[in-house]
């Protein structure tokens, strides 16, 4: 008679459920393994009283699998060009990545993690990939992660395509990420993954933390689609995964599975309990805040930890992972012998491999019959002036051909934004060895994925949309600036000189915004010759992103320009003894000043005008340069068709935009806007006559704090 029946036969209050066979030694051993790591986590959490606990408790038995038994990595060299790249899009989890790494033996002692969130400590509040030895990206903003991890998975489809052989597969590996219910929420995941499934990166693997759980409460107040069903219609492999509670099977089962679907994107759908073990277990009061020591010492207990000792990793713990990563290594181990062969037989493309992810470029780049004597040159006053997007579009295509990390697209604006490459095909599904990418209407996500494009290493990634578009784009590019990441952001339609879109479509304050940004370079080119010079400065900044933003209208090419004078980012376009009135100005609008200035000249108004391209490569140089460029003392007129912003540190009056602009013709909108020689010319007189018999302030004398402690240990 079956266990079943037996219990069918028994009175109803004696009625028992049959017993299950005791877990295996292995089962034992993975759950140990697994309760080690969440009260690791909860202890980093509780040593800083600030931090997550809950998702980490929550996550730890992905965690485990995937650091365990699934990836590819080695903590000596955390570089390793094929490691399979972990993501933790959910960054406020951070203490599970960091008990990950200090487990695994990277570069992060039991002392760094006791300094969790503290200044200076490589254990910081999100991941920072400049901080931490194993964290491929910077997470914390929600979405971000996930649409980094389409950009990875991006660069190892189009390098296996261009460099593997049946004989030598280099790049093989695999990009995980674990994921919440916040990162499924932001729209800049809802874009990247979109394209993820219509390109079919198979070797993208998705762990989503169905916890049912946000910051306000349950995700029934806020969040009840049927994720599962969004990401099918995307072209996406979805699996759900009920238990990891208990064991490990299901997961291990959908992660063998996943990883089989070569023609999809994978998104396993994991149900946990936030919290885990914790007497607040399930409830949005574990995410963001301490457990307490009394609930700490219980989840111990339970667990079968000693309640009164802190970050403890039990001895069986330590050995297991020990071995587990000496596999891990092996793989690493015997993928250099397979380079060391391939290198043998194939030394340029060997080559060419080291230089894209070391980041260098030829030691002949700036030099005849280099990299960049392939720019197009110009003759002024004999060829035809151009738009700043059409000599963006030449120099580009110039680069291209000799810089195979130059891979990008447009968010569906290549017509306008003149990105397309000649020398490359699209990156599609069934052209993975081409290089420019139709990204789509999904600017956000564009730019997100082109992090994570630079992130897998080898890229040089660009993207490109109208320069008042970058306020969709804005998350992502913040994060590039603050992760190093030399994104190269091609921004046309750059003022309301673009015409008929209108206000909707023209900048005004954009320039300024991102002029505020840390560590970004923005570049504003008058002619060839500055256009060449923001692409070269863009390739030669590897750790600072940098914008190009280029006109839709004519430019006027500058007879004194350079790109030796304009990758100092302001040099003097036009001289003259003893100026009586400095013309400042960027892009179209230089063109106009040396118009003015001819006529101000004309009539013994000694004029000289100054085109800045780059306001931060200019305060870069030294100070004696800048003042002799800008003495401070000229009265100073900036001309530029955007808000005035920081201008009034360089210059004493603006012909600026202080409004949004209008819909109509480019040149009535400019004239209307007060960009004319004419005006220019009026206006510099009147600066002049307003400084006539009085002391011109000097903008040149003013003190400059740098208050920022430098006597820490920072990053």
């Amino acid at each position: 008679m079956s266990e079943g029946n037996e219990a069918s036969n028994s009175p109803p209050h004696k009625r028992v459920k049959a017993s299950s066979p005791p877990p295996s030694e292995k089962v034992v051993l993975e759950q140990r393994c697994i309760n080690n790591i969440r009260m690791f986590s909860a202890d980093m959490v509780q040593a800083a009283n600030s931090g997550h606990p809950g998702a980490p408790m929550g996550c730890a038995p992905m965690a485990h699998l995937l650091w365990s038994e699934v990836m590819a990595y080695d903590p000596k060299e955390p570089s390793w060009w094929n490691r399979d790249r972990f993501v933790l899009s959910n960054g406020h989890a951070c203490a599970l990545q960091y008990t990950m790494l200090h487990l695994t033996g990277y570069d992060l002692s039991v002392e760094d993690c006791k300094a969790f969130r503290q200044v200076g400590s490589k254990t910081p509040g999100h991941p920072e990939n400049f901080v931490t030895a194993g964290v491929e990206v910077s997470t914390g903003p929600l979405g971000q992660g996930i649409s980094n991890a389409v950009g990875m998975a991006i660069g190892e489809k189009h390098l296996e395509a261009v460099y593997n052989s049946s004989e030598f597969p280099l790049f093989t590996n695999f990009t995980y990420v674990i994921c919440g219910d916040g990162c499924l929420q932001e729209g800049v995941s809802s874009e990247a993954c979109s394209l993820a499934g219509h390109l079919g990166l198979g070797k993208l693997i998705v762990l989503y933390d169905d916890n049912s759980i946000t910051i306000d409460g349950p995700t029934s107040l806020s969040f009840t689609e049927d994720v599962s069903l969004r990401y099918e219609a995307y072209g996406w492999h979805v699996q759900t995964v009920s238990d990891v509670g208990s064991n490990l099977e299901g997961l291990r089962a959908a992660v063998s599975l996943a990883k089989s679907v070569a023609d999809k994107p994978s998104l396993i759908k994991v149900k946990t309990v936030i919290g885990h073990g914790s007497m607040k277990e399930g409830s949005h009061k574990t995410h963001g805040a301490p457990l307490g020591e009394a609930d700490i010492q219980q989840a111990k207990s339970k667990f079968g930890l000693d309640p009164n000792v802190s970050f403890q990793i039990e001895e069986d713990v330590q050995s297991f992972y020990k071995s587990k990563v000496t596999k891990a290594a092996d793989a690493h181990t015997e993928w250099k012998i397979m380079y060391q062969k391939y290198e043998s037989k194939h030394p340029d493309k060997a080559k060419e491999l080291k230089e894209r992810f070391s980041h260098t470029l030829p030691a002949d780049a700036d030099t005849s019959g280099g990299l960049f004597s392939h720019f197009p040159s110009f003759k002024h006053g004999v060829d035809k002036d151009l738009a700043t997007r059409k000599m963006s579009s030449n120099t580009l295509n110039a680069l291209a051909p000799h810089l195979p990390s130059l891979m990008g697209g447009s968010a569906d604006l290549t017509p306008s934004n003149l990105t397309s490459l000649t020398c490359s095909d699209d990156f599609q599904k069934d052209t993975p060895d081409s290089r420019y990418i139709r990204f789509g209407v999904r600017e956000h996500g564009m730019a997100a994925i082109c992090n994570g494009l630079f992130a897998y290493g080898g890229f040089r990634p660009y993207c490109a949309t109208f320069l008042n578009f970058a306020g969709y784009a804005l998350g992502a590019m913040r994060v590039a600036a603050l992760s190093r990441f030399g994104i190269i952001y091609i921004m046309t339609h750059d003022s309301i000189g673009l015409g008929e879109d209108g206000p909707t479509h023209q900048p005004v304050e954009m320039l300024e915004s991102l002029r505020s940004m840390p560590n970004i370079n923005v570049w504003r080119p008058a002619d060839v010759n500055e256009v060449n010079a923001a692409y070269q400065s863009a390739i030669t900044h590897f750790h600072t992103p940098t914008i190009i933003a280029c006109s839709r209208q004519t430019s006027h090419s500058l007879e004194q320009s350079s790109i030796q004078n304009a990758l100092k980012g302001g040099y003097v376009a036009i001289d003259t003894h003893q100026p009586h009135i400095i013309l400042l100005a960027t892009g179209a609008e230089v063109g106009l000043c040396v118009k003015a200035a001819e006529q101000l000249n004309s009539q013994n108004i000694n004029t000289k005008v100054v085109s800045m391209p780059c306001r931060e490569l200019f305060t870069q140089q030294t100070i004696d340069y800048q003042h002799q460029i800008l003495p401070g003392d000229v009265p100073t007129l900036l001309v530029e068709a955007a808000a005035v912003g920081g201008w009034p540190a360089y210059s004493h009056a603006q012909i600026a935009v202080k409004r949004f602009g209008l819909s109509g013709k480019g040149p009535d909108l400019l004239k209307k806007f007060g960009f004319t020689v004419e005006h220019i010319v009026q206006k510099s007189k009147d600066l002049q006559q307003f400084y006539k018999g009085k002391t011109v302030p000097n903008l040149n004398f003013h003190p400059d704090f740098d208050c920022f402690d430098k006597t820490d240990k920072d990053h």
